[in-house]
């Protein structure tokens, strides 16, 4: 049996610039899985910076509230919502909350560092 808690991850700042704890990933421990899963938070009036996956990922927002962007469309999420990112797609997300915005990150297939590319600093 595998449990990670979110408090016992080390956490780091990824290279879209949000604060992350890798959760489980295939390539770090012996996991059957296709997919990385990470807990991610970005502070108050932050955001990420614009970058593209070659995998999909999903955003589940579990605090705070955001702006997606994808691509050329943008939406506000809240708690509760899942946010599916398309491979090759243009992202970034904005908190414009009053707290941390904190999110669930699964890639799949499972996120490594040359299948993202970084756009630019915001």
């Amino acid at each position: 049996m595998v449990v990670r808690s979110v408090a016992k991850c080390a956490e780091i700042t990824a290279g879209d610039r949000c604060q992350l704890r890798e959760l489980l990933h295939p390539g770090k421990d012996a996991l059957a899985l296709r997919y990385s899963l990470a807990w991610a938070r970005v502070g108050c009036g932050a955001a990420t910076v614009p970058h593209v996956l070659r995998s999909s990922e999903v955003y589940y927002v579990l605090q705070g509230e955001g702006r997606m962007h994808i691509d050329d469309e943008q939406a506000l999420v809240h708690p509760g919502d899942a946010i599916y990112i398309p491979p090759g797609a243009r992202q970034h997300i904005e908190n414009t909350g009053k707290d941390e915005l904190v999110f669930l990150c699964i890639v799949d297939p499972a996120w490594r560092p040359e299948d993202e590319t970084i756009l630019n600093e915001q």
